[in-house]
């Protein structure tokens, strides 16, 4: 249980992310989506129950440190630093790291993902389109090396015709570097073409669990939205 001082905005809600599995959490607006990732990360005090995060218990453990610990967080609005460049931004990223050598190692894995990022590495990031800030998002969560890394509508401010190739490359790096992805969304055909399962939350309750597979044949949501 979870919520803003008085108000419980989650009451029963149990997930499961894998090594290696992207799972994604689908509902309607004020279900309770972004509190859920919120919480995970520590940001939003839990009142009830119990995180378990690499087979260790985290429930007390301050946002900070969930960080160290391989949890990243990618928010919806503002998920980049607008008056900032490139390479700033990515500096960012990697501001637990102290080894510069380390640093640019990552930065040349973000780039290899994203060369677009690589051309303009020097430009102010403000100036990018919505896919481009995406990816400049994703690439910012990367210079962790997360273990989870969790995303908020990651489809907001692109248009529909790079949805796609986002949540592909999404999908293709949980793939290749054991990472769990848990991705809170309401592009429903998005994310279920790319996640091993989904979760539906409803008035801060989990009203339903099933495969990505299921999910793909599933011809109506609105009526557990």
């Amino acid at each position: 249980m979870a919520g803003y001082g008085k108000r419980r905005v989650l009451s029963d809600v149990s997930i499961e992310v894998k090594s290696g599995e992207v799972v994604g959490v689908l509902g309607h607006n004020g279900a309770g989506k972004t509190t859920l990732l919120k919480t995970l990360m520590r940001i939003v005090p839990l009142d009830q129950g119990e995180i378990t995060f690499l087979d260790e218990p985290v429930t007390k453990v301050p946002s900070v440190q969930m960080v160290r610990r391989g949890m990243s967080i990618t928010p919806a609005e503002k998920p980049i630093f607008r008056d900032l460049t490139v390479l700033q931004n990515l500096e960012l990223g990697a501001s637990g790291i102290k080894d510069k050598t380390e640093i640019r190692k990552r930065m040349d894995e973000v780039f290899a993902v994203f060369p677009v990022l690589a051309d303009r590495r020097g430009a102010v990031a403000g100036r990018f389109s919505g896919g481009q800030q995406r990816q400049l998002s994703l690439g910012i969560a990367l210079m962790a090396h997360p273990k989870l890394m969790m995303l908020d509508e990651p489809s907001l401010g692109i248009s529909p015709a790079v949805v796609g190739s986002t949540f592909s490359t999404i999908r293709d790096l949980a793939r290749e570097r054991n990472m769990s992805v848990l991705i809170v969304e309401q592009n429903v055909k998005a994310v279920t073409a790319i996640v091993d399962r989904v979760y539906v939350l409803r008035n801060g309750s989990i009203v339903l669990e099933e495969t990505g597979a299921e999910a793909q044949q599933r011809e109506v949501w609105w009526d557990l939205f």
